[in-house]
C-alpha cells in the first residue's frame, strides 16, 4: 500500500506539470500573436504619432481627442453590451450545437447593433454640436462631427465581429486584420490626404475608410468560421435570447464605468483648460497605455482559461498560472517602465518641443500601470469566475473617485492633475480588485519567486541610468531612447536567465523560445 502511494505522488506531480506546461504553451502561442500585432501597431503607430504631432500640431490633435471623447460618451450605449456577449456565447453555442441561437446572435444581433448606431449617430450630431460649442468651447470641432459619426458606426460593428472571432478562439486572424491590415491602411491613407492639404479632415477620412475595410474583412472571416447552418439567411430569423441580453446589460454597466475611468481626465481638460493641453496630454497618455502590453497580451488568452479552470474546480492549476504569468508580465514590463521613467523628457521631445512639457504625464501614468501589472489578471479573475458584481462594485466606486479627482485637480494642475487622477484611479481599481480576488477566490499572485527579479531589475536600472548620463553622445533623442530600451532588456534577460528563473518560469521561457524558434524556422524555410 505504501508502495502505491509513493508511486502515485510523483505521477500526480508529473501530470500537474504537464498540464501546466500545456496551458502555458497555449497561452504563449496565442498571446504571442496578439503581442506581435500590438507591437507592430505600436512601433509604426508611434512613428505615425510623431508625424501627426509635427504636421497637425497640438491644437488639431486636441480637437481630434475631444471628438474621440464625444464618441466615447455615445459609445457607452452604442455597443449594447453585445460584443462581450459574442465573446462568451459564440463558443458555447457552437460547442452545444445551438446553431439557431448562434445565427440569431451573429446576424440579428448585429442588425440591431447597426440600427441602434444609426439612430445614435443622429443623436451624436445634435448633442455633439451642443457640447462642442457650449462645453468644450471648440466651434471648429463641429465641422468634423459627421466623420466622427462614421468612425463610431463602423468601429462598433467591427468590434462586434472581432469579438466573435475571439469567441471562435482565433486571435491570429483578428490580429492580422486589425493590426497588420487596418493600422497600416489607416496610416497610408492619412499621410496621402494630409500631404494633399486635407489636415485633420484627411486623418479622419483615413479613420473612416480603414474602419470600413476592417469591418468588411472581419465579416468575411466570421462567415468562414460560422457553420453553414448558422450563416446569414441560412434559416428563419430569431432574436438573441434573454440570457444574452442579461449578460449584455451587465457588460454595458461595466463599459459605463470604464468610460468614466478612461475619458473623464480628457473631458475635464477640455472643459477647464485648452485644446492644446488636451493634444499634449493625449499623446503622452496614449504612450502610457502601452506600458502593460505584455499583461494585455496574456489577458487575451488567460481570460477564457480562467473560466475553464474555475468551472472545473482546478484551483491549484489556476493559482499556479496566476502566479507565474503575473511575475512574467511584471518582469517583462519593468525594463520598459524604467526607460520611460528615466527618459520621460526626451521621449516627449521626440514629438516636438511643444509636447516636451508633457513628460510628467509619462512618469505618473507609468507608476499607475506598474500597479496594474503587479496584480496581474485580477479583474479578469473576478469577471470570468462569476464574481462580476464584485468587479462592478469596485468600478462604480473608483469611477466616482475619478470624477472627483479630475474635477478637483485639473483646474489647478492641468495635465499633471489629469495624470494624477488617472493613475490614482488605475492603481485603486487594480489594488481593490486584488483584495476582492483574495476574498472571493483565495488566490494571490505573489510568492518568494518575486525576489529573483531584484538582481535583473537592478542591472537594468544601472544600465539605463548610465546611458541617460551620457545620452548626449547619441545626438538624437529617439536613438538614445532606443539604445537604452535595447540595453535595459538585454541586460535584464541575461541576468534573469542566470539567477531570476524558478522551475515554472523556465517552462514559460521555454514555451516562448520554442514559439520564436518555430517562427524563425518556418520563415527560413519559406525564404529558402
Amino acid at each position: 500500500m505504501s508502495h502505491q502511494t509513493a508511486n502515485s505522488a510523483p505521477e500526480s506531480a508529473a501530470v500537474a506539470s504537464q498540464r501546466f506546461r500545456s496551458q502555458v504553451g497555449h497561452i504563449s502561442r496565442e498571446s504571442g500573436v496578439f503581442f506581435a500585432g500590438t507591437l507592430f501597431s505600436m512601433f509604426f503607430g508611434y512613428a505615425f504619432k510623431v508625424y501627426l504631432a509635427r504636421v497637425l500640431g497640438a491644437e488639431q490633435l486636441g480637437l481630434y481627442t475631444l471628438g474621440i471623447t464625444l464618441i466615447g460618451f455615445i459609445g457607452i450605449f452604442n455597443s449594447l453590451g453585445l460584443p462581450q456577449s459574442a465573446m462568451r456565447f459564440v463558443a458555447a453555442y457552437q460547442a452545444a450545437g445551438k446553431l439557431k441561437e448562434l445565427h440569431a446572435l451573429l446576424w440579428r444581433g448585429a442588425g440591431l447593433l447597426l440600427a441602434a448606431n444609426v439612430v445614435l449617430a443622429v443623436v451624436f450630431l445634435a448633442v455633439g454640436r451642443f457640447l462642442s460649442l457650449h462645453f468644450y468651447h471648440a466651434p471648429r470641432l463641429v465641422r468634423y462631427l459627421p466623420l466622427f459619426a462614421l468612425v463610431m458606426v463602423f468601429g462598433v460593428v467591427g468590434t462586434f465581429y472581432g469579438k466573435v472571432l475571439a469567441g471562435y478562439r482565433d486571435l491570429k486572424l483578428r490580429t492580422l486584420i486589425v493590426n497588420f491590415v487596418g493600422s497600416p491602411l489607416n496610416m497610408l491613407i492619412a499621410v496621402l490626404l494630409i500631404e494633399l492639404g486635407w489636415g485633420l479632415r484627411g486623418y479622419l477620412t483615413a479613420n473612416v475608410v480603414s474602419a470600413a475595410v476592417v469591418c468588411l474583412l472581419l465579416l468575411i472571416a466570421v462567415r468562414r468560421f460560422t457553420p453553414p447552418e448558422a450563416r446569414f439567411a441560412a434559416q428563419q430569423g430569431s432574436y438573441p435570447q434573454r440570457h444574452v441580453w442579461s449578460f449584455s446589460a451587465t457588460a454595458l454597466g461595466i463599459s459605463v464605468m470604464e468610460f468614466l475611468m478612461t475619458q473623464v481626465d480628457k473631458i475635464a481638460l477640455g472643459f477647464y483648460r485648452s485644446t492644446r493641453e488636451v493634444g499634449i496630454y493625449s499623446v503622452a497618455a496614449a504612450f502610457v497605455v502601452y506600458v502593460p502590453l505584455v499583461l494585455t497580451s496574456v489577458n487575451q488568452v488567460f481570460a477564457p482559461t480562467i473560466s475553464d479552470l474555475h468551472t472545473r474546480g482546478d484551483r491549484a492549476l489556476l493559482s499556479r498560472l496566476y502566479q507565474s504569468l503575473t511575475k512574467s508580465a511584471l518582469g517583462l514590463t519593468l525594463p520598459l517602465a524604467l526607460v520611460i521613467l528615466i527618459f520621460a523628457r526626451p521621449i516627449m521631445r521626440i514629438f516636438g518641443h511643444d509636447f516636451e512639457i508633457g513628460w510628467p504625464i509619462l512618469i505618473v501614468g507609468t507608476c499607475g500601470q506598474l500597479v496594474n501589472c503587479g496584480v496581474g489578471s485580477a479583474g479578469y479573475l473576478l469577471l470570468m469566475s462569476g464574481n462580476e458584481r464584485r468587479l462592478m462594485k469596485v468600478q462604480v466606486v473608483m469611477a466616482a473617485v475619478m470624477v472627483a479627482l479630475s474635477a478637483g485637480l485639473v483646474p489647478f494642475w492641468g495635465i499633471v492633475g489629469a495624470a494624477v487622477a488617472a493613475a490614482a484611479t488605475n492603481a485603486g481599481v487594480n489594488a481593490w480588485s486584488l483584495i476582492e480576488v483574495r476574498r472571493a477566490l483565495k488566490l494571490s499572485p505573489y510568492n518568494r519567486g518575486y525576489l529573483r527579479l531584484l538582481a535583473p531589475v537592478a542591472a537594468a536600472l544601472t544600465v539605463t541610468l548610465v546611458l541617460k548620463t551620457y545620452s548626449e553622445i547619441f545626438h538624437h533623442d529617439w536613438l538614445a531612447v532606443g539604445v537604452a530600451l535595447a540595453a535595459a532588456y538585454g541586460i535584464f534577460v541575461i541576468v534573469n536567465l542566470k539567477v531570476g528563473l524558478d522551475a515554472d518560469d523556465r517552462m514559460i521561457a521555454t514555451a516562448i523560445w520554442t514559439r520564436i524558434r518555430n517562427v524563425l524556422t518556418t520563415r527560413a524555410g519559406v525564404e529558402a
